[in-house]
């Protein structure tokens, strides 16, 4: 692993623990050329996934960018970070057990809502007013109206 200050191949794994539910493993580092600490994760990865955007470009999924956009919608929410990678790990194994190789970023967003909708209503609507591009705030009551039937209605199932 090259150390992310000074560039040196020359790292050493100092301690190794489970993280994310067990799904990764976190590593502590030192840099035997400059001293520096640093973490690094390693997780399974099934299959390569390409995301394919709505203009119809596809891009390589990239799990770091799932995580910062669930970590904008829960921006000064109760919700700890270890809450955030577990969320994230089980969009991903969605993902690779799907046995697709090539997503629609639409489905990549549903499964972040869905997500979010489980662990915090105000994160759930903030993701939803720019994935479905809200523009009024009509627009908002409109989904949180929706939310709320949906809710009435999941509790009579």
């Amino acid at each position: 692993m090259r150390c992310p200050f000074c560039g040196s191949d020359n790292t050493s794994v100092k301690d190794s623990r489970a993280a994310e539910d067990d799904t990764a493993v976190r590593r502590r580092r030192v840099c035997e050329n400059c001293g520096a600490r640093f973490t690094t994760f390693e997780r399974v990865q099934l299959r390569e996934i390409m995301v394919v955007k709505r203009d119809g470009k596809r891009a390589l999924f990239d799990r770091e960018k799932v995580q910062r956009s669930i970590m904008v919608a829960l921006r000064k929410r109760p919700v700890d970070r270890e809450r955030v990678d577990q969320m994230v790990s089980g969009i991903v194994r969605k993902l690779e057990s799907g046995g697709e190789t090539e997503i629609p970023s639409s489905e990549v967003g549903e499964l972040v809502m869905e997500a979010l909708k489980r662990v915090d209503p105000v994160g759930y609507v903030r993701y939803a007013s720019v994935y479905r591009d809200f523009k009024d705030p009509s627009d908002f009551a409109q989904f949180i109206e929706k939310a709320a039937l949906d809710e009435e209605d999941a509790g009579e199932a």
